[in-house]
């Protein structure tokens, strides 16, 4: 799997879920604050979703509540993403 190059999402209105995204021709890669990461494509969310949800992600407003009425369960793939911060001169256990 490539690395991805996340974009900041703008969330404009300072109320969304959503953290960062990706987009390509066919699909749209969205992370989550709570550090899930989903892939959304054509063959699994429709291309009528994805190209919306393309628009969506650029304006910086409206991806959260579209993917929870239209497309919750229709990703590709789920993952986790882990970031574990330690403070330098903290005791790691």
């Amino acid at each position: 799997m490539k690395m991805l190059r996340m974009r900041l999402y703008k969330d404009i209105h300072g109320d969304s879920n959503i953290e960062s995204y990706e987009t390509g021709a066919d699909y749209i890669w969205v992370k989550f604050k709570a550090g899930y990461t989903y892939l959304y494509n054509y063959a699994h969310t429709g291309i009528e979703h994805i190209e919306q949800m393309k628009i969506l992600a650029a304006n910086g407003d409206g991806l959260n509540t579209f993917i929870n009425k239209y497309v919750t369960k229709s990703y590709a793939y789920k993952k986790l993403s882990l970031v574990i911060k330690v403070e330098l001169g903290s005791p790691v256990y």
